[in-house]
């Protein structure tokens, strides 16, 4: 760059006044344009006033209604009926005479009688050997015989025997509800098989199956 002839007619040297100058004019304008008041303008509304128009109220009366007319109320007419003609004429009516009888046959049912291979442990008559229990004991006595084996060891006691007594009085499924054992057990079936029959069971005066339980004793 070429230099300035006048080192006086150099404007670069006085920037930092213009600077300072210029902000100082900028602060100035922003504080005069914040403190900056106007005055407020009083609108006197009470001279408006007269020239309000008021509106007159008008009372508007009410209205009549008119009521419309009660309605006519028609009176029925009466048609008068010629009186009814009696009628005088004698009526004959002939009834049928008793219907004849007749008497039908009543049958009667008979109740037909209860077969029933049922066996019963409870019945009205329980069933008994012939002769009575001492007949029956005195069988034991003189057909029972003691098994060895448990006379050897001295086994005793009693066998309960259950069996079934039919309808005709025979004997049937025997068996051992409690035994001793040492062949005592199959002695007293054996016996028991072989017994003479029983007078049967009856319920409602009628034979029927019953089961029954003796005790057969072994002793010395």
């Amino acid at each position: 760059m070429e230099a300035k002839k006048s080192v006086q007619a150099d404007i670069a040297q006085k920037r930092p006044l213009y600077f300072g100058v210029g902000l100082l004019l900028a602060l100035g304008a922003v504080t005069t344009a914040f403190e900056w008041k106007t005055a407020d303008t009083k609108i006197d509304l009470a001279q408006d006033r007269g020239a309000n128009v008021v509106e007159e109220l008008i009372e508007v009366p009410p209205t009549q209604q008119v009521q419309p007319p009660p309605p006519v109320i028609q009176q029925p007419q009466i048609i008068e009926v010629p009186d009814e003609v009696e009628i005088n004429e004698n009526l004959n009516i002939e009834f049928d005479v008793e219907a004849p009888r007749v008497d039908l046959p009543v049958a009667v049912a008979e109740p037909a009688e209860e077969e029933t291979d049922e066996i019963f442990t409870i019945v009205e008559e329980a069933a008994m050997p012939v002769g009575g229990m001492a007949a029956f004991y005195k069988y034991l006595q003189e057909n029972v015989r003691y098994p060895a084996v448990a006379r050897r060891n001295g086994i005793e006691g009693k066998v309960m025997l259950q069996f079934v007594v039919g309808k005709d009085g025979a004997i049937s499924e025997v068996k051992v509800l409690r035994g001793i054992g040492a062949g005592c057990d199959e002695e007293a079936v054996r016996v028991m098989e072989k017994a003479p029959k029983w007078n049967a069971g009856k319920q409602r005066g009628k034979p029927v199956r019953q089961r029954c339980i003796v005790p057969i004793v072994f002793s010395f």
